[in-house]
């Protein structure tokens, strides 16, 4: 039996009455397949088919109402309930055969599902392009005339409409709605082209480590082997993974060029100056957001350079490469199972109450995520919404170190940003924009670090959570911010009219490394072909929101953990409010203001005491 101190014993004993207070969470299968329960969105595959089918022909009652929203309050009301009705189903189906899909990315037949799935949004995009239009020729005075006299209106679509005659000016006709909606399969095509080749088509190559273990270094096996203990293990690790990326150079050019210019296509079709603009203006985000960003987090590169020359000190290295950022500063032989990575987040956040902490236990007893790592499972993690009627879905790989149970707390944020947001807003106002998308799971992630820094038994184990801590902020702030600045950069220069390929974004992407690690860290050329790694490229100006969400999370996370029940349900109130109104609006309401530099200077500082207070236990 292990020998506990009393201080370890009480730990262990409020965690397990925790747990025990709590419904139990749902077994693994034995077969070694997917553990989640699609049944409960279809019950079986012939089922979506129905649904599918169905769906595609209730698209032609959107017809009857063309050339009728102008008619009365009463029409417009019934038109866009049936258009969001469509909708809520076009995402249940969507949904169930994007997880099938994801099970296992080499079964053909629901990689045809998923296709069949997204071949039915673009016809629904096809079907209600004339709506946007129509409501324009109707007119902003006569529509809010009937926004103020119809219940369903004002409860579901006052938002949505007030959305619309917002972006009047980059709004087309009905026949150039139309066309653009049937463009939305192959705008995604590069997308899903490059996913393919990550998930089945390169030759991953296998390599034998120091201890004798062989590891196959398709993404998963780079996920886990890249903070390997030795030093030699990690470059060979580096070294065979960016190489092998670096050898499909060309096609990966390919596919980004092509997901850079339909991105162009579109904002040129919108009539923006930029594809920046267009991306950011569908949330309404001004663009000193982004471009703010950039500039603070480029003034605090030098305390990044100072957290690399501490990690190389704790590291005892005469010298710090690239392939040394992802080891821990200190080593700490802890694994987590599933069930203790559940009931160590339940305790973390536990500062949001007892009614979110319920909400989240109960979650997390149902067959909602497939957790572990497979052959042909997709890698990654993410946490998908579509089915509102349900409940959310979790694709994760974890593995049982503490990133694990960070990925863990960061993606049930993520659900459980989803949960509060249907129980508070309709369907038509629940879906939350990418910009809050981020924030519960990031505070998530912050509340288990403080929890685990207070738990925290030796010196040893409370340098190894902070030094956790400041490769979040570095991760998830600085890293994300370089990313976006490589966004910027490749659009950029095709706006100018220069010439896209694989050699010219692993050179961007290079130089990007040298700067945002300074002059200490070496990198190998091979390194800049990082960029083909990044799916989320392909969901454009994505990956900036990463960094403007730590930064709102690491506001919340201080103001809940200094205050009490106000600044907890100030905080909840940003998680209710769903896509209710324009995210920087619902921060503002929550008392932070995303368009000054104050937030991101704070979280600059954030680093530095974090550093400080590690460089003192040293």
């Amino acid at each position: 039996m292990t020998n506990l101190s009393r201080r370890e014993a009480i730990a262990a004993a409020a965690l397990a009455s925790l747990a025990s207070a709590y419904p139990a969470l749902a077994q693994t299968t034995a077969g070694g397949g997917a553990v989640w329960d699609l049944s409960d969105i279809y019950p079986n595959d012939a089922a979506w088919d129905k649904a599918r089918k169905d769906a595609l022909e209730a698209l032609k009652g959107l017809g009857a109402y063309k050339g009728h929203l102008g008619d009365s309050a009463d029409s417009l009301a019934k038109a866009l309930q049936l258009q969001s009705d469509l909708y809520r189903t076009i995402g249940r189906v969507y949904t169930y055969s994007s997880l099938k899909a994801d099970e296992d990315v080499r079964v053909s037949a629901n990689q045809e599902k998923q296709a069949q799935s997204i071949d039915l949004f673009t016809a629904f995009g096809e079907a209600s392009a004339w709506i946007a239009p129509e409501l324009l020729a109707v007119g902003a005075g006569k529509v809010n005339g009937f926004i103020a006299t119809n219940e369903t209106l004002q409860t579901k679509f006052s938002y949505y409409l007030a959305n619309i005659l917002r972006q009047a000016p980059h709004t087309l006709s009905s026949e150039g709605e139309a066309l653009l909606a049937s463009a939305g399969a192959p705008l995604a095509a590069p997308g899903d082209i490059s996913q393919q080749l990550r998930s089945s088509d390169v030759p991953w190559p296998t390599i034998t480590l120091s201890t004798g273990k062989k590891v196959r270094l398709d993404s998963q096996g780079y996920t886990l082997a890249r903070d390997a203990a030795n030093r030699d293990d990690r470059k060979a690790v580096f070294d065979a993974f960016w190489k092998t990326f670096g050898a499909f150079k060309n096609s990966f050019g390919a596919t980004y060029a092509a997901q850079v210019k339909g991105d162009i296509f579109t904002a040129k079709a919108r009539k923006y100056p930029t594809a920046l603009a267009a991306a950011i203006a569908g949330a309404n985000i001004p663009e000193g957001v982004y471009r703010t960003l950039v500039a603070e987090t480029d003034r605090g590169l030098p305390v990044l350079h100072r957290y690399f020359e501490f990690r190389r000190k704790m590291l005892e290295l005469p010298d710090l490469a690239y392939y040394d950022v992802y080891p821990p500063i200190v080593q700490l032989d802890r694994t987590f199972s599933l069930d203790e990575m559940r009931t160590t987040t339940l305790a973390a956040v536990k500062p949001l109450g007892k009614e979110y902490g319920e909400r989240f236990a109960k979650a997390t007893a149902g067959k909602w995520m497939d957790p572990l790592p497979r052959e042909g499972k997709r890698p990654g993690a993410y946490m998908q919404p579509g089915a509102y009627d349900v409940h959310p879905y979790l694709l994760l790989n974890l593995s049982d170190k503490y990133d694990g149970i960070t990925t863990y707390a960061h993606e049930w944020g993520h659900a459980m940003h989803t949960l509060l947001a249907n129980a508070t807003q309709p369907f038509e106002k629940s879906d939350y924009p990418i910009f809050l998308a981020e924030i519960a799971s990031t505070l998530n992630e912050l509340l288990l670090s403080d929890y685990m820094v207070k738990q925290a038994k030796t010196k040893q184990e409370k340098l190894f959570y902070l030094g956790q801590r400041m490769e979040s902020i570095r991760g998830t702030y600085y890293r994300q911010t370089m990313l976006a600045e490589f966004e910027l950069a490749a659009h950029d220069k095709a706006e100018a009219g220069e010439g896209l390929s694989g050699e010219k974004f692993s050179q961007i992407f290079y130089d990007l490394l040298v700067r945002y690690h300074g002059p200490k860290v070496a990198i190998a050329k091979d390194y800049g072909n990082e960029w083909a790694y990044i799916p989320h490229f392909y969901t454009s100006f994505y990956v900036y929101q990463y960094a403007t969400c730590i930064t709102a999370a690491n506001f919340f996370a201080r103001s809940i953990l200094a205050g009490g029940a106000k600044e907890r349900d100030n905080y909840l109130s940003v998680l209710k409010a769903g896509g209710s109104d324009y995210p920087v609006e619902i921060l503002k309401r929550a008392g932070l203001d995303m368009t000054t530099p104050a937030p991101y200077q704070a979280m600059v500082q954030t680093l530095t005491e974090t550093l400080d207070e590690a460089e003192k236990l040293v």
